[in-house]
């Protein structure tokens, strides 16, 4: 039965997003909330300046509604059958969808100083940092409140454990800040990010469901659901952008999703996507100054560097998100 929670979850997901584009995205239009593109990007890409950005309100809808109604759903469903009220699993969905906001309305500020007051690089950066770091202790201290922070941590696919003690606070911190930033660098072609994300939360859905995490499996669906909805309007050639507004949400979405599992070091495969990304950027920018102005990647991040290469941008999604999946199954059997 609580499968069927599943499904209806990610079917209100699926078309709240999608039907919210029909209203949402003439609106974008309207305010003349477009993208603008960089000289120093590929030059075909300024084909796409004035596409509608901020369009990650449209999943911030489906998401969030649909979630709330599986949780609604699911908690019925689990009380018939054990006669059990999930309070740490209700909290850990709170916590969840609110660390995603969190991140998404730092996304939100920067797209919006960006577009309407027209200042290329946003938020200032240390506004952006200092949202950034509240917005991880207060996920740190909840998970904290409901026992999700263990310092022990298990390498995966190993029996082999290290017990971090207090090194641990600082390690997740920062690796926290560099997976959702990791998440927001992803987001560079038509339909990269939401693809790429739509499978990394279906996975987390499966080793949730599969391990008695119900209320983050919820939460996973209802994250994949949006990124199918959203892919109506942005998969190539785009006809909306999600901008840091989207890829802020998603970035928090992800971290929470592994915390709630109580294996934070699941990232490391699950994600390899972004991480990835975020690599590239910091390995091009340190042999650039190492080497005084030498190039490792045609184009930092890597799926320009591709782009750069010759691939389209189809192609770009589909081998990334191949990737993706991959990598979600390695991670439900190193669970």
């Amino acid at each position: 039965m609580i499968r069927i929670s599943f499904l209806i979850t990610g079917l209100i997901a699926f078309a709240l997003t999608a039907l919210s584009g029909f209203v949402l995205i003439p609106w974008l239009r309207k305010l003349k909330f477009g993208q603008t593109i960089l000289d120093i990007g590929p030059t075909w890409h300024r084909s796409k300046q004035g596409t509608p950005t901020m369009g990650g309100l449209m999943f911030y809808v489906g998401a969030i509604a649909a979630a709330c109604a599986g949780l609604a759903l699911m908690m019925k469903e689990l009380q018939t059958i054990t006669g059990v009220v999930y309070t740490n699993q209700i909290i850990s969905l709170s916590i969840s969808m609110l660390t995603a906001l969190g991140f998404g309305a730092i996304g939100f500020v920067d797209d919006y100083i960006k577009v309407v007051k027209k200042r290329n690089l946003g938020l200032k950066a240390r506004y952006k940092i200092f949202g950034q770091v509240f917005v991880v202790a207060a996920f740190l201290y909840g998970q904290y409140y409901i026992g999700h922070i263990n310092t022990l941590v298990t390498v995966p696919f190993t029996n082999f454990s290290i017990q971090l003690g207090m090194l641990y606070y600082p390690i997740v911190f920062l690796g926290i800040l560099f997976m959702v930033n990791a998440v927001n660098l992803t987001d560079g072609i038509d339909g990269l990010c939401s693809s790429v994300t739509f499978v990394v939360a279906l996975g987390f859905m499966v080793i949730s469901a599969a391990y008695g995490y119900y209320t983050n499996a919820i939460f996973a669906v209802a994250v994949a659901g949006g990124c199918a909805g959203f892919l109506v309007w942005n998969f190539y050639p785009a006809k909306v952008f999600m901008g840091d507004t989207g890829s802020m949400f998603l970035g928090g979405a992800v971290v929470a999703m592994a915390w709630a599992i109580n294996r934070p070091e699941i990232v490391l495969l699950i994600c390899i996507i972004y991480t990835c990304e975020a690599l590239s950027v910091v390995i091009q920018m340190s042999y650039f100054k190492i080497t005084h102005g030498k190039r490792i990647f045609k184009m930092s991040p890597i799926h320009h560097h591709y782009e750069m290469s010759g691939w389209s941008e189809v192609k770009i999604v589909t081998v990334f998100t191949t990737v993706a999946a991959i990598f979600a199954v390695l991670s439900y059997f190193a669970y």
